[in-house]
């Protein structure tokens, strides 16, 4: 299949289809939203999403998914998903970002999908990676990943033309971020501390004006680096990020899954080569999407789709009224 066929038979999926994936799976999850059972929330929204999925006519991969095949049995690093038919596509999914945020009913939960190229998303082992990023509009090299914060920050402000203190940075509210809280404090700058949920935090620096985030910084699993860095691919904005690998053991895991070089900057074109297709959908509210409305009548959804090729982001609200189909 030539290169452009590929890329229009991605589009032709995307448009209603993908949505109706993360609609699924938002829905599904929303339904077990603040019962405190994560697992349980997490495993609707994964029966909900494969299924969809298994409708769509592509030749799907998971290639970030819910873990390696002995420890997820479904939606697993390599399992094939849709009916066969169609494009060969790789799949980078997490069917409930923020189980934790979903289960204590907190901000940010969303449902999430890229699916691109075959062989154009980077195979990110579950280990930690350090990442920084900012939305689009910026000269290209603006951050990096090596030098300080506070430098960052400063080129960032400079940049946008406003003094630092009108800056906000967001990052996980984790112990290990010590340090780096307290040197982002040291420069003035606001900090948004999230729970949970880093897809969405490196997403709400490509609007800052809807979400209020400039700068995302810190450590974050690396399978949703590679998600957040194809939704950034779609609408503009940088990213870098490093693989944490610091024991033998997950230098040897990263090496199996084609990664030879362990301290190695991803920029985010690395992470996602290809064409590029981006869904999520709210399952709590949140800075850029509504979670989901339950109503007498209807189910209430808030996505928002996003396609490399053309720049579009599309933001979908729908009201199904036929409630047995949830």
């Amino acid at each position: 299949m030539a290169h452009h066929d590929i890329v229009a038979g991605l589009d032709r999926i995307l448009t209603l289809e993908l949505v109706r994936v993360v609609e699924r799976a938002a829905v599904a999850a929303a339904r077990l939203r603040g019962r405190g059972d994560e697992k349980a929330a997490d495993q609707v929204a994964v029966d909900a999403m494969r299924a969809e999925l298994n409708r769509l006519p592509i030749r799907g991969t998971v290639v970030i998914g819910e873990g390696e095949r002995d420890e997820a049995p479904m939606l697993y690093i390599g399992e094939e998903v849709g009916t066969g038919e169609g494009p060969e596509v790789d799949i980078a999914l997490d069917p409930l970002e923020g189980t934790t945020i979903c289960a204590k009913n907190l901000p940010n939960a969303l449902a999430v999908i890229s699916i691109a190229e075959k062989g154009t998303l980077l195979y990110a082992p579950d280990v930690y990676m350090q990442k920084i990023a900012i939305g689009p509009g910026y000269p290209k090299g603006l951050v990096d990943i090596d030098a300080s914060a506070k430098d960052n920050i400063a080129n960032l402000a400079k940049a946008k033309g406003v003094p630092v203190e009108e800056v906000t940075a967001c990052i996980l509210d984790r112990p290990r971020h010590a340090k780096l809280i307290e040197e982002v404090r040291s420069t003035g700058v606001a900090i948004r501390l999230i729970g949970d949920g880093d897809v969405a935090g490196v997403i709400h620096t490509t609007d800052p004006d809807e979400t209020g985030i400039d700068i995302y910084l810190g450590t974050g699993g690396a399978p949703e680096g590679v998600l957040a860095a194809s939704a950034l691919r779609c609408i503009g904005g940088q990213m870098q990020g490093r693989l944490l690998l610091d024991t033998p053991e997950k230098v040897a895991r990263a090496a199996k899954m084609g990664v030879s070089d362990p301290n190695k900057v991803y920029t985010m074109n690395e992470m996602a080569r290809g064409e590029t297709l981006f869904a999520a959908t709210g399952v709590t509210d949140g800075n850029m999407l509504s979670g989901v409305r339950f109503g007498r009548h209807d189910i209430q959804t808030h996505t928002i789709v996003m396609r490399s090729s053309s720049g579009t982001v599309r933001e979908i609200k729908a009201r199904h009224q036929d409630m047995d189909k949830f």
